[in-house]
Protein backbone atom coordinates (compact mmCIF):
# COMPACT_ATOMS: atom_id res chain seq x y z
CA UNK A 1 0.00 0.00 0.00
CA UNK A 2 1.43 3.58 -1.23
CA UNK A 3 2.52 5.99 1.78
CA UNK A 4 -0.49 8.20 0.59
CA UNK A 5 -3.06 5.97 1.59
CA UNK A 6 -1.51 5.32 4.77
CA UNK A 7 -0.65 8.64 5.70
CA UNK A 8 -4.96 9.03 4.41
CA UNK A 9 -5.74 6.21 6.85
CA UNK A 10 -4.32 7.52 9.98
CA UNK A 11 -5.10 10.58 9.60
CA UNK A 12 -8.88 9.92 9.30
CA UNK A 13 -8.34 7.86 12.32
CA UNK A 14 -6.25 10.41 14.52
CA UNK A 15 -10.27 12.02 15.18
CA UNK A 16 -11.93 10.07 17.99
CA UNK A 17 -15.53 11.17 16.42
CA UNK A 18 -14.35 9.83 13.08
CA UNK A 19 -13.02 6.40 14.95
CA UNK A 20 -16.19 5.99 16.50
CA UNK A 21 -18.42 6.52 13.33
CA UNK A 22 -16.24 3.39 12.25
CA UNK A 23 -16.98 1.52 14.95
CA UNK A 24 -20.65 2.09 14.26
CA UNK A 25 -20.38 0.95 10.80
CA UNK A 26 -18.65 -2.05 11.99
CA UNK A 27 -21.92 -2.87 12.76
CA UNK A 28 -23.50 -2.32 9.92
CA UNK A 29 -24.68 0.39 7.60
CA UNK A 30 -26.11 3.44 8.80
CA UNK A 31 -27.31 6.69 7.82
CA UNK A 32 -26.15 10.05 7.96
CA UNK A 33 -29.03 10.71 10.37
CA UNK A 34 -28.58 7.44 12.17
CA UNK A 35 -25.04 8.45 12.61
CA UNK A 36 -25.26 11.84 14.00
CA UNK A 37 -27.63 11.01 16.89
CA UNK A 38 -25.18 10.05 19.43
CA UNK A 39 -22.80 12.55 19.01
CA UNK A 40 -24.10 16.36 19.84
CA UNK A 41 -23.24 17.82 16.09
CA UNK A 42 -25.22 18.59 13.07
CA UNK A 43 -25.37 16.42 10.45
CA UNK A 44 -23.33 18.61 7.77
CA UNK A 45 -20.35 18.42 10.44
CA UNK A 46 -21.07 14.31 10.46
CA UNK A 47 -20.75 14.31 6.64
CA UNK A 48 -17.57 16.43 6.98
CA UNK A 49 -16.42 13.40 8.86
CA UNK A 50 -17.71 11.35 6.26
CA UNK A 51 -15.85 13.15 3.64
CA UNK A 52 -12.07 12.60 5.18
CA UNK A 53 -12.84 8.77 6.01
CA UNK A 54 -14.36 8.13 2.27
CA UNK A 55 -11.34 9.85 0.43
CA UNK A 56 -8.96 7.49 2.95
CA UNK A 57 -11.25 4.83 1.12
CA UNK A 58 -12.40 3.98 5.05
CA UNK A 59 -16.40 4.47 4.30
CA UNK A 60 -18.18 4.25 1.11
CA UNK A 61 -21.87 5.40 0.14
CA UNK A 62 -24.63 3.55 -1.46
CA UNK A 63 -27.90 3.91 -2.83
CA UNK A 64 -30.79 2.87 -1.45
CA UNK A 65 -33.77 4.41 -2.91
CA UNK A 66 -33.87 7.44 -1.30
CA UNK A 67 -31.00 6.77 1.07
CA UNK A 68 -27.45 7.00 1.03
CA UNK A 69 -26.52 4.23 3.48
CA UNK A 70 -22.72 4.47 4.37
CA UNK A 71 -20.62 1.55 4.89
CA UNK A 72 -17.35 0.73 5.97
CA UNK A 73 -14.33 -0.14 4.07
CA UNK A 74 -12.16 -2.29 6.19
CA UNK A 75 -8.96 -2.89 3.67
CA UNK A 76 -7.14 0.59 4.40
CA UNK A 77 -7.28 -0.49 7.96
CA UNK A 78 -5.91 -3.84 7.21
CA UNK A 79 -3.12 -2.16 5.52
CA UNK A 80 -2.17 -0.23 8.29
CA UNK A 81 -2.49 -3.27 10.62
CA UNK A 82 -0.05 -4.72 8.78
CA UNK A 83 2.00 -1.90 8.58
CA UNK A 84 1.95 -2.04 12.59
CA UNK A 85 2.61 -5.14 12.49
CA UNK A 86 6.00 -4.58 11.62
CA UNK A 87 6.90 -2.44 14.94
CA UNK A 88 4.74 -5.03 17.02
CA UNK A 89 7.54 -7.67 15.49
CA UNK A 90 10.22 -4.94 16.93
CA UNK A 91 8.61 -4.59 20.13
CA UNK A 92 8.33 -8.40 20.97
CA UNK A 93 11.96 -8.56 20.17
CA UNK A 94 12.85 -6.26 22.00
CA UNK A 95 11.07 -7.61 25.55
CA UNK A 96 12.50 -10.38 24.93
CA UNK A 97 15.99 -9.95 24.73
CA UNK A 98 15.23 -7.84 28.34
CA UNK A 99 13.52 -11.17 29.20
CA UNK A 100 17.28 -12.58 28.18
CA UNK A 101 18.87 -10.35 30.17
CA UNK A 102 17.39 -10.38 33.21
CA UNK A 103 17.24 -14.09 33.40
CA UNK A 104 21.01 -14.07 32.85
CA UNK A 105 21.27 -11.25 35.80
CA UNK A 106 19.26 -12.99 38.22
CA UNK A 107 20.93 -16.42 37.73
CA UNK A 108 24.51 -14.41 38.13
CA UNK A 109 22.97 -13.34 41.47
CA UNK A 110 21.92 -16.81 42.54
CA UNK A 111 25.54 -18.00 41.92
CA UNK A 112 27.19 -15.13 44.06
CA UNK A 113 28.01 -15.81 47.84
CA UNK A 114 25.54 -13.78 50.16
CA UNK A 115 27.86 -11.45 51.60
CA UNK A 116 25.87 -11.34 55.08
CA UNK A 117 25.88 -15.40 55.34
CA UNK A 118 28.91 -15.52 57.70
CA UNK A 119 27.60 -12.78 59.60
CA UNK A 120 26.32 -14.22 63.61
CA UNK A 121 22.57 -13.07 63.61
CA UNK A 122 21.41 -12.80 67.24
CA UNK A 123 19.08 -15.38 68.76
CA UNK A 124 15.37 -14.93 68.83
CA UNK A 125 14.13 -13.09 72.04
CA UNK A 126 17.38 -11.57 72.85
CA UNK A 127 18.09 -8.58 74.05
CA UNK A 128 20.13 -6.05 71.41
CA UNK A 129 23.49 -7.57 71.71
CA UNK A 130 26.87 -5.98 72.29
CA UNK A 131 29.32 -5.56 69.36
CA UNK A 132 31.29 -8.83 70.95
CA UNK A 133 27.77 -10.52 70.91
CA UNK A 134 27.19 -10.70 74.20
CA UNK A 135 23.51 -9.31 75.59
CA UNK A 136 23.21 -6.21 77.05
CA UNK A 137 22.77 -6.20 80.84
CA UNK A 138 22.12 -2.11 81.22
CA UNK A 139 19.93 0.13 79.54
CA UNK A 140 15.94 0.41 78.98
CA UNK A 141 14.49 -3.05 79.16
CA UNK A 142 17.46 -4.61 81.02
CA UNK A 143 17.03 -6.30 84.22
CA UNK A 144 19.84 -4.93 85.96
CA UNK A 145 18.86 -1.27 85.68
Amino acid sequence: MSTDVLDATFAALADPTRRAILARLAAGEATVTELAAPFEMSQPAVSKHLKVLERAGLVSRGRDAQRRPCRLEARPLKAATDWLENYRDYWEESYQRLDALLTELKDRDARLPDPHADETAPAAGSRNPKPDGTPRTDGPGSRGA
